[in-house]
């Protein structure tokens, strides 16, 4: 009877001492975003892709060869029909659609799918793989309902946020959370600027819209990181509607180019050039001929603001950089010697023939990375029970190599590099051709049915 009663005093205190929470979360309550997300969803598009994969029924390299050898002939093939799904917003009344590069990247076939049910064949108005960003346009017999965009510049850690989309291919989904940090970079691309999210994303979200709580979109949801819990990521709107801007005009993104390389200032360089501040872009190169040369822009200048807008760090002055138009006079604020100076300088575009500097020896996932991987066999899906339609899988993991160090295994099913779809060897192959100079490489595997992201760090500079 003694400890009935403590219990009994126990929930009256636990009782008494919660009220005010019970009381703010009654009022929460009382704030639904039911109407809100009523609103929106029609705004918000499945969609659905297509493309074509050829395969060899001979997937062992051994017996490949043997064909080969004695039938002196191609290995006959067989095509499968590779299904992939996404979500996008539209944009327009008119019938233009924003989503991932990753979603429609090598789609043959694009259906959308709007909220009642009605399917629409895209086509790709443009793309940009450095954002991950596309843009779709449809033909609708009516005007469609447009979202509204916001500005993710306005963006607060703890402000509330809401994600709709299509995980999983279960269709109209919606999960809300908080902005749980801004400028993350996940080493996807040279312009990473994501919004952290704890709102839950998953596959099949990618492409669809970050809401704040006045129905703005302010992010574009494109990755996850299935290792831990509440960290989804989105691409700034204000990022998007530039890029958006050029897909729909040019087709492409037209980037401006100055004509430098930049680095971060650390204290150490701080102190060395006698510079009281650790903010801005540190000019390490000027490229001889290019528009900073010109102008007078010289190696050990601080960047430290373009139009005005405040440059904290060597990553904010490559993406401003990259979405500056080339032609117009542009203002660069840049401290020399103690003292700020103005430039203003008209950027070029950028040089087709341009291209990242890579290390001079490529990655060899086989030998650098220590793994070796293989198509798909259906009885290599039956015996790892594989869920994804796509990918290559590690039939081995050299023991103390980086993979193994990072938890590669055997089974693993390689679905992304670095955020580049992997459908086979030759699209694993050009991933690794295409990031494989890079310091880090963010994989993304299927294991078991689930899918995670691993991280090795190459050890290239």
């Amino acid at each position: 009877m003694k400890s009935f009663k403590h219990l009994f005093f126990f929930f009256i205190v636990v009782a008494v001492s919660s009220f005010p929470l019970s009381k703010a979360l009654s009022h929460s309550a009382s704030e639904s975003i039911s109407p809100t997300v009523k609103r929106l969803t029609p705004s918000v598009v499945n969609i659905s892709t297509t493309n074509v994969i050829k395969a060899s029924p001979y997937q062992d390299e051994y017996f490949k060869k043997f064909f080969e050898k004695f039938f002196s002939e191609q290995m006959p093939g067989r095509e499968f029909r590779n299904k992939g799904l996404g979500s996008g917003f539209i944009m327009s009344s008119d019938g233009y659609i924003i989503t991932n590069n990753h979603v429609v990247r090598k789609a043959e076939e694009i259906e959308v799918i709007l909220e009642g049910g009605k399917k629409y064949t895209a086509k790709i108005v443009g793309t940009d793989p450095a954002t991950d960003l596309a843009l779709l346009k449809i033909d609708p017999e009516g005007p469609l309902p447009a979202v509204e965009m916001g500005d993710s510049s306005a963006l607060a850690i703890g402000d509330g946020v809401f994600a709709i989309g299509n995980p999983f291919g279960l269709g109209h989904t919606v999960t809300a959370g908080i902005v749980s940090a801004k400028g993350r970079a996940l080493g996807i691309g040279r312009y990473d600027n994501f919004i952290q999210t704890d709102a839950a994303i998953n596959p099949g979200n990618s492409g669809g819209p970050l809401f704040d709580y006045e129905g703005k979109v302010v992010g574009v949801n494109t990755a996850v990181m299935a290792r831990g819990q509440g960290l989804g990521f989105a691409i700034p709107i204000n990022m998007a509607k530039t890029v958006v801007e050029h897909l729909k005009v040019h087709g492409k993104v037209i980037r401006g180019w100055l004509g430098i390389m930049i680095q971060d200032i650390t204290p150490e360089i701080s102190e060395a050039l006698g510079i009281n501040r650790d903010k801005g872009g540190l000019v390490s190169e000027v490229k001889e001929g290019s528009p900073a040369d010109k102008a007078g822009i010289r190696r050990g200048d601080v960047i430290v603001s373009v139009e005005g807008e405040k440059i904290p760090d060597a990553a904010t002055l490559a993406r401003k950089l990259s979405l500056t138009k080339p032609g117009v006079d542009t203002k660069f604020a840049v401290l020399r010697d103690g003292k700020e100076e103005v430039f203003t300088i008209k950027l070029i575009e950028h040089p087709e023939n341009e291209k990242i500097e890579e290390s001079p020896n490529k990655l060899k996932a086989e030998e650098d990375l220590g793994i070796e991987v293989t198509e798909i066999t259906e009885q290599l899906r039956n015996r790892f029970k594989i869920k994804a339609s796509g990918g290559v899988i590690i039939v081995k993991v050299a023991r103390g190599s980086l993979a193994s160090e990072a938890g590669f295994r055997p089974g693993d099913v390689i679905m992304e590099v670095n955020g580049d779809a992997v459908d086979g060897l030759d699209e694993y192959q050009e991933a690794l051709e295409e990031h494989g100079s890079r310091e880090t490489l963010l994989f993304l595997i299927e294991r078991r049915g689930r899918t995670i992201y691993l991280g090795v760090k190459t050890g290239r500079e």
